[in-house]
């Protein structure tokens, strides 16, 4: 099972932007915790961040050609903007799970829609990095239950 998690603009700053709001971990330590969970859960995880739109674009339509089981995105503030990472998203017929590490529902009024979440399987917001681990746990049991509708 491949799963491909994305990490979108200003994430590589994670530990030392708003630590208040996103905590000390940085983008390694997050991604460190979710290898160790992909591992435990018997998943490949590759991950990716990009502060360049048409990047985390090229890389969504990578993991459509290389047929990605799952996807876990934080698109962070692209969720509130784009549309092309959208439909980039819309392509993909495997699980895709939208991930926030705060709870973007209470913070200002324009981080409160999410062009993400109209073509996502689900979303998890407001735990910190659990935001992301929970994520991986949802897009793999979500791939499970697939693989076993075609069984």
């Amino acid at each position: 099972m491949k799963i491909l998690v994305l990490h979108g603009i200003n994430l590589d700053m994670l530990g030392q932007r708003d630590p208040a709001q996103y905590g000390h971990a940085t983008l390694a330590d997050v991604d460190a915790q979710l290898q160790a969970l992909a591992a435990e859960l018997g998943a490949e995880l590759a991950c990716f961040q990009t502060n360049h739109e048409g990047a985390l674009c090229e890389r969504i339509h990578q993991a459509l050609r290389e047929a990605a089981d799952g996807v876990v995105i934080n698109a962070a503030a692209w969720t509130h903007t784009s549309v092309a990472i959208r439909d980039a998203l819309e392509m993909l017929k495997c699980p895709r799970v939208e991930v926030h590490m705060s709870n973007i529902h209470a913070r200002e009024p324009f981080r409160r829609h999410s062009y993400v979440a109209e073509v996502a399987t689900g979303q998890i917001c407001g735990f910190g990095v659990d935001s992301y681990l929970l994520g991986l746990r949802a897009c793999v049991d979500q791939v499970r239950a697939r693989q076993n509708e075609k069984n």
